[in-house]
């Protein structure tokens, strides 16, 4: 019997936690934070990109929104030129959030970008492989 109620409340646990992953609050004060000034996050589950293209930063944006509306990411804040994206994990829907900075130099753009998991303490290289795919080289 006392199997029966543990893994009966072990199915609640698991359950809740499903839930409370897709609905927690995307807060964009919390998670729309420039990436140019912003810390590494103190978990593995994060990765970072600092390059020039040689691209406007319209040209730039243009191909970083083609990308995110690609993998269903949805406009957390911002706009032209600092963009937060909150995209779901595939299997689970655990919330990733993507903050973009682009900053114009000489004919081309510096994109600064930090792409984080919420949950979880490694991410499998998952948010390097989305920064990979959106931002052009």
């Amino acid at each position: 019997m006392i199997t029966k109620i543990l893994l009966f409340a072990l199915v609640i646990v698991l359950v809740a936690a499903v839930v409370w992953v897709r609905i927690a609050p995307s807060t964009p004060e919390y998670w729309h934070r420039d990436p140019v000034g912003l810390a590494d996050p103190r978990r593995p589950n994060f990765a970072r990109v600092d390059r020039i293209v040689a691209l406007s930063p319209q040209a730039t944006r243009s191909a970083i929104d083609d990308a995110a509306q690609a993998d269903g990411a949805q406009v957390l804040a911002g706009g032209d030129d600092f963009t937060t994206w909150m995209v779901r994990t595939l299997i689970m829907g655990f919330p990733d959030y993507i903050s973009v900075r682009l900053i114009p130099v000489g004919g081309g753009t510096r994109i600064v970008a930090l792409s984080r998991s919420r949950f979880g303490y490694g991410d499998l290289g998952v948010n390097r492989a989305r920064l990979n795919r959106w931002l052009p080289n």
